[in-house]
C-alpha cells in the first residue's frame, strides 16, 4: 500500500492519512506475526529533577534503533510507575536526517507519520498503564535508527522511563512531534527514553525475541555514547551479519543500571553509593513487567548478581537462589534460559566496593554456574572468561576496560557478543 508522503508546509510537516487496506493486504497482515524489534526496561523517576516533576506542555525526541525489521509497526508507551494518567497529546515516528550536522534532532520530514491510538491522534494513559499504538504501514530495516516524538500537553507528573539510553534526546516546549529540524529542543541530555517502553514490527515467520536481563554491563555503561556499541547492540548485529538469508530473532536489552537480584533500587550501596529509584525494582519482581509480555520472547539472557555483591554484599547462597528461581519461572513459561557468569571488578569504586572476599563470593556463584548450574539452565555464557585479565584474574583485561573496572568498552562488548554461541540461542 502506498502511503502518502509527508507535505512540508512553511517549514513544518504535514502527516497524511493512509488509504484503508485493501482485501489483499489485510489478508498478508493476517499471515503476518508481531515480534519486538526493539525494547527497554522502565522504572519511576528519580525523587527530584525533571524525571520527578515530568512534562508540561513539552516534547521529547527520541532515537531508537532497530534489531529486526518489517512491513508495519507499533509503539509501546508506559505509565507503569506514573501517579496519575498521563495524556499523550501528539505522537509521531521518523527516520533521522543523516544529511544535517545537528545530532539526532533532526527527523526526515518525507518519512513524518502520525501514531494513532484507536483512530485518534492523542490519547489517555491510565496510571500505571501501557498505551499501544495502532498498527502503522511504515517499512523497518533491521539495524535502523527510528526517531520517536511525543507531546505532552499537561504536566505529567513523575516519568516513567529509562536513565541509560547511551544516544541523545531531545526536550523542547511545545507540539514539536511534527518539527523537521530541531531547533526547539533545547535540553539535550545523553540519557532517559521517557514513557517510551518498546517498538514491535510486522514479519512473516518471526523466529521471536531474545531477552537479555541485566545490569549496567548490559546496559552499556562504559560504551561509547550514540553508536550502540552495547554487547546486546553487537549481538544483534551479528545475528543478522550471521544468518543474512534467514529470519533473526529480535533482541530486547531489558538491561537497567544498578540492577540488583535481591534488592530494591533506592537501597544503598558499599562506598557510600546512595541507590536511586532508576535502578528498578529487584530482579525478580521484573520477570512479570520486563520479561514475560515482551512480543514474541522465547529466548531469556540472565546477566546479574555482582551488583549484589559490591553494593549489598549478598551471599554466593543467595544469589544462586535467585538465578534458579529465575530459570525455573522462565522455564515453566517455555522460554530457553541461558545465564552469563559475572564478571571481575577490583579497582572499582572506594575501600569496601571490591574486597578479595567478595570476589571469592563471585567466584562462588561462577563455580556453580559452570557446574550445578549448567546443568539446570539451557546454557552458559562465560563472560567471566572473555573478558578477565589472565595474569590478575580478578581484573578486566586492560585491553576491555572502559576505565572504571567494572564496566567493558567498546572493544569489550565487542567481545562479549562475539563469543556467544549462537546453537544456545536455538539458532
Amino acid at each position: 500500500m502506498a502511503s502518502a508522503a509527508a507535505l512540508l508546509v512553511v517549514g513544518t510537516p504535514a502527516v497524511v492519512a493512509s488509504a484503508g487496506p485493501s482485501d489483499a493486504e489485510t489478508a498478508r497482515h493476517a499471515r503476518a506475526e508481531w515480534a519486538g524489534t526493539w525494547a527497554a526496561a522502565v522504572t519511576r523517576g528519580n525523587t527530584v529533577g525533571l524525571t520527578n516533576t515530568g512534562l508540561n506542555n513539552q516534547s521529547i525526541r527520541m532515537t531508537v534503533r532497530t534489531t529486526v525489521g518489517g512491513d508495519r509497526l507499533r509503539v509501546r508507551l508506559s505509565n507503569l510507575y506514573g501517579e496519575q494518567a498521563v495524556q499523550v497529546g501528539h505522537a509521531t515516528v521518523a527516520r533521522p536526517n543523516t544529511g544535517t550536522p545537528d545530532d539526532r534532532s533532526d527527523i526526515d520530514a518525507a518519512t513524518l507519520r502520525e501514531l494513532t491510538f484507536g483512530g485518534s491522534t492523542s490519547a489517555t494513559m491510565n496510571k500505571g498503564a501501557e498505551l499501544l499504538s495502532d498498527p502503522l504501514d511504515f517499512p523497518v530495516d533491521e539495524q535502523e535508527e527510528l526517531v520517536v516524538t511525543l507531546h505532552f500537553p499537561v504536566l505529567t507528573g513523575p516519568v516513567t522511563f529509562h536513565g541509560q539510553s547511551k544516544v541523545t534526546n531531545f526536550i523542547g516546549a511545545s507540539d514539536l512531534t511534527t518539527a523537521a529540524d530541531g531547533a526547539g529542543f533545547t535540553i539535550r541530555p545523553n540519557c532517559c527514553w521517557m514513557f517510551l517502553s518498546g517498538l514491535d514490527v510486522q514479519r512473516r515467520h518471526s523466529p521471536g525475541a531474545i531477552v537479555v536481563l541485566g545490569d549496567s554491563i548490559g546496559d552499556g555503561n562504559g560504551s561509547t555514547v550514540n553508536a550502540h556499541k552495547r554487547w546486546p547492540d553487537l549481538l544483534a548485529d551479528r545475528l543478522v551479519d550471521a544468518r543474512p538469508e534467514v529470519r533473526t530473532p529480535g533482541v530486547l536489552n531489558l538491561s537497567l543500571a544498578g540492577n540488583r537480584l535481591n534488592h530494591e533500587g533506592p537501597e544503598p550501596g558499599a562506598g557510600g553509593f546512595p541507590g536511586y529509584p532508576e535502578l528498578g525494582p529487584n530482579a525478580l519482581a521484573r520477570l512479570n513487567e520486563d520479561v514475560f509480555p515482551q512480543t514474541g520472547v522465547k529466548t531469556l539472557v540472565t546477566h546479574l548478581g555482582i551488583n549484589d555483591i559490591w553494593m549489598s554484599g549478598d551471599s554466593a547462597e543467595n544469589i544462586i537462589a535467585s538465578l534458579r528461581q529465575i530459570n525455573q519461572q522462565a522455564k515453566a513459561r517455555g522460554l530457553r534460559s541461558l545465564a552469563a557468569t559475572l564478571t571481575p571488578y577490583e579497582g572499582h569504586g572506594n575501600p569496601g566496593v571490591w574486597t578479595p572476599e567478595k570476589d571469592a563470593t563471585r567466584q562462588a556463584v561462577n563455580t556453580w554456574l559452570r557446574g550445578e548450574g549448567a546443568a539446570e539452565f539451557d546454557g552458559l555464557l562465560d563472560f567471566d572468561a572473555v573478558l578477565r585479565d589472565p595474569a590478575q584474574p580478578s581484573r578486566l583485561l586492560p585491553a576491555y576496560d572502559s576505565g572504571d573496572h567494572i564496566h567493558p568498552n567498546d572493544a569489550g562488548n565487542k567481545a562479549m557478543a562475539d563469543s556467544v554461541p549462537l546453537r544456545l540461542l536455538g539458532l
